[in-house]
């Protein structure tokens, strides 16, 4: 079963879908893609690593949920993430596409 490395990435998509694409695509998105998925939730202890990890960068276009994508990744040993972009292979993941 895939991982989703981070809800708030989730739920920022399905928003950006809503407004993109109506909310009965969210609907279809939660009902039939996201129970494929299992989240992995940003407690108090994952959010402090993640923002260390961005204040670590020091890199103005990366964000909190890469970050926080990058220490699931690594607690999880997962080493592949389906990205559009450059961050996740400059931390030493694979990338798909």
């Amino acid at each position: 079963m895939p991982s989703l490395l981070s809800a708030l990435q989730g739920y920022s998509d399905r928003l950006l879908g809503q407004n993109r694409l109506g909310l009965k695509a969210v609907k279809v998105f939660q009902d039939d893609v996201a129970p494929v998925f299992s989240i992995e939730w940003v407690d108090e202890a994952s959010h402090q690593a993640s923002m260390d990890i961005l204040f670590s960068k020091s890199e103005r276009h990366l964000s909190f949920v890469d970050c926080a994508s990058f220490n699931a990744m690594g607690r999880l040993g997962i080493t592949t993430a389906f990205a559009f972009d450059q961050h996740f292979a400059a931390q030493g993941f694979a990338h798909i596409p």
